[in-house]
């Protein structure tokens, strides 16, 4: 996989001394992006052994919990466009890990389904990803149960302006 196609970040978002980065230190979404490539980093680091980003592991456990579930709503639930829920299918499938099934209600559709080899690699992820976020909580102390409730809500809060029926596009088209 090209550096262009690959789902790892790039690297560590850290200040950089004798930068000046003017109002980007005091914007919140600056700060969470920061943090989100170091999570990405450490998450990689948990799951090193399986070559699997925190998107993949969503998704396999979006489909170990929800057998049958149909591509689009995967991709609902993740917030994906139709393209990055078929990507992101074909990947899975294509280690193995998931497999593609004709509905049983609709011969149009399928659904998604784990294999035996997709639940086996599932339960030594979900081990890995808890024991990584069981250590960050425990770095955080007690402010960790805090933080994690302030980003659920901050999620709520930004979808609702976005989502608001007198919200205007912040990007014109030129």
């Amino acid at each position: 996989m090209s550096k262009i196609d690959s789902p790892d970040p790039e690297g560590l978002m850290l200040p950089v001394p004798g930068v000046d980065y003017g109002p980007l230190d005091g914007l919140l979404g600056y700060a969470l992006r920061r943090a989100q490539n170091a999570l990405y980093l450490d998450f990689y680091r948990a799951t090193a052994d399986w070559d699997v980003s925190p998107q993949r592991f969503a998704a396999l456990v979006l489909i170990a919990r929800n057998p049958g579930l149909r591509q689009g709503l995967l991709g609902q639930a993740m917030g994906l466009h139709r393209s990055g829920a078929l990507r992101l299918t074909d990947w899975l499938t294509a280690q193995g890990w998931a497999e593609r099934r004709d509905a049983p209600d609709d011969a149009r559709a399928w659904g998604l389904y784990l294999t035996p080899n997709g639940k086996r690699r599932l339960v030594k992820l979900e081990a890995a990803v808890a024991a990584h976020d069981r250590a960050l909580l425990a770095a955080l102390g007690d402010s960790g149960a805090a933080l994690k409730a302030g980003l659920e809500r901050l999620a709520w809060v930004a979808t609702a302006q976005s989502t608001a029926p007198d919200n205007q596009p912040r990007r014109q088209k030129p």
